[in-house]
């Protein structure tokens, strides 16, 4: 069966009205979902599973396909209005997407991001339905090395995330680094930093990070500067309509990241997180006015929102491909098709082809009704940010507090994210950016992980890093990210010099 017919098989699941019925309501729970702080699409696909208990396979994973883009998808709202990543992969969202909002852009902002999540899935899935079998194999060749370089090649990009001291920026860093390393070590089940308190055994989770860092210390600045009137006053929706300049200025960085966010993806335990820090890294890196990024650039916004939503169709590839999750909701995803009686892998395209294309042609429709969706629910979404300031610091605490609850029901979490918020904070009063903590504690752990399982393949030798010409050049990318911008910096502060 060729791709063309086994569409068409797929387009008669999605297209039915048990089909069409299954994706809307997958859709709409997870753009729900997405929106609230905690909540992610892995919560919602494991509370599914027994709810899908008995029912026919084909519709029942097309619905948990759609929870899974949907929160994607959705995801971006409360990024962009209060800076409270929803899910993980959207954390770079809010980095452009809320200095828009308070520039009264809410509606250009959200108007950006949802036609931005449309074309990155909808050029993921014609890539997912082209290219699933081959970059399969691809996958499977990264191993340990390879991935290794390529977490290399994403920290040496850190400095690009700080608008000020690159000095401030690695030791941001390196305190991401520190904080990753807390809990037991997976590999020896040494207790590293946990002072003997079980709390700490599992490490910390990324939401508690994340918001804390972003939401919470959001909410300190916002109570710090209360006397300013511009802070007081309503912010105002703006316009929905995106201009020439804007649509010409966004599809750049759209089409470019949406073959990127894919094909980051596809490599297991990437998933849509690293894509997006990765895609907006490197829009910054190639702009010619860098320094507008963080202060509410479109390209900022533009990038990362393509970007996560290609990844989360990349991530199919390896799990229907080879039956391998390729991120932690795929792998959720997977227990879902083993409760169903489906085996996903080399054989699914043949076996159960209505399952395998149904998937592929059900996120063609999830992508169309997702943008039906929100761009018509933006100024009713927006009206957030007319919710008096009080009311609304509120708000951001108590979802806050209800997201990361929900994560493990300890109220040491709590501590936590009061304590990293707190950290956040004094962060923004001393100029310490939080992107790099972050980006370092995202890669530290993996990395840390690559580096040590390549240590074991060839006893204790680096030259395995150089060995292979997949990792040596992701490392040779890497070391010229790293030196031609301190090569530009040191000449620019030499001519500077000289012309004094």
């Amino acid at each position: 069966m060729d791709a063309f017919q086994g569409l068409m098989t797929g387009f008669q699941v999605a297209l039915s009205l048990e089909g069409i019925m299954f994706v809307l309501i997958g859709v709409v729970v997870g753009t729900l979902i997405g929106m609230m702080p905690g909540l992610g699409p892995i919560s919602a696909i494991a509370i599914m599973i027994p709810i899908t208990y008995g029912m026919d396979p084909a519709p029942a994973l097309v619905m948990m396909a759609g929870v899974y883009y949907g929160a994607v998808f959705g995801g971006s709202t409360s990024s962009i209005l209060l800076n409270a990543p929803g899910i993980s992969g959207t954390v770079a969202t809010a980095f452009d997407g809320y200095p828009m909002a308070q520039q009264g852009k809410a509606g250009k902002a959200l108007a950006i991001a949802a036609i931005s999540s449309f074309v990155g899935g909808t050029v993921s899935v014609v890539m997912l339905m082209l290219l699933a079998p081959a970059l399969s194999s691809v996958a499977i060749s990264f191993g340990p090395p390879a991935y290794f370089a390529l977490m290399f090649m994403g920290l040496t990009a850190i400095s690009s995330l700080s608008e000020g001291s690159t000095i401030k920026a690695m030791i941001a860093a390196v305190a991401g680094f520190m904080v990753v390393t807390i809990g037991i070590d997976p590999q020896t089940g040494t207790q590293r930093f946990t002072f003997g308190n079980v709390n700490l055994f599992d490490g910390f989770d990324f939401l508690i990070i994340a918001l804390g860092l972003f939401a919470v210390a959001e909410v300190c600045m916002l109570i710090l500067n209360r006397k300013n009137r511009s802070l007081s006053d309503d912010q105002k929706l703006g316009s929905l309509k995106l201009s020439k300049a804007d649509l010409k200025e966004m599809s750049g960085p759209v089409s470019r990241q949406s073959f990127v966010g894919f094909l980051l993806g596809v490599l297991p335990g990437a998933g849509a997180t690293i894509a997006s820090f990765i895609s907006y890294i490197f829009e910054k890196r190639i702009a010619k006015n860098p320094e507008e990024f963080g202060k509410g650039s479109v390209k900022g916004l533009a990038a990362p929102e393509s970007s996560n939503n290609a990844a989360t169709s990349g991530a199919f590839v390896p799990l229907l491909s080879l039956g391998i999750p390729g991120s932690g909701t795929t792998a959720v995803m997977l227990g879902a098709f083993l409760v169903l009686g489906v085996q996903p892998g080399p054989l699914l395209m043949t076996d159960r082809p209505e399952i395998f294309w149904g998937i592929i042609a059900s996120m063609y429709l999830g992508n169309v009704f997702l943008l039906i969706l929100n761009l018509p629910l933006i100024p009713y979404l927006a009206k957030i940010l007319s919710i008096p300031r009080p009311l609304l610091i509120s708000l951001v605490i108590m979802f806050s507090l209800i997201g990361v609850y929900s994560i493990s029901f300890n109220v040491f979490d709590l501590y936590m994210l009061l304590v990293f918020g707190a950290l956040g904070f004094a962060m923004r009063i001393f100029s310490f950016p939080a992107p790099p903590f972050i980006l370092a504690f995202i890669l530290g752990g993996m990395m840390e992980q690559a580096f040590r399982q390549s240590m074991t393949i060839s006893n204790g030798s680096l030259s395995i890093f150089v060995d292979s010409p997949l990792p040596l050049s992701l490392l040779l990318v890497a070391l010229v990210s790293l030196l031609v911008p301190a090569f530009l910096k040191w000449r620019s502060n030499r001519l500077a010099y000289k012309q004094r």
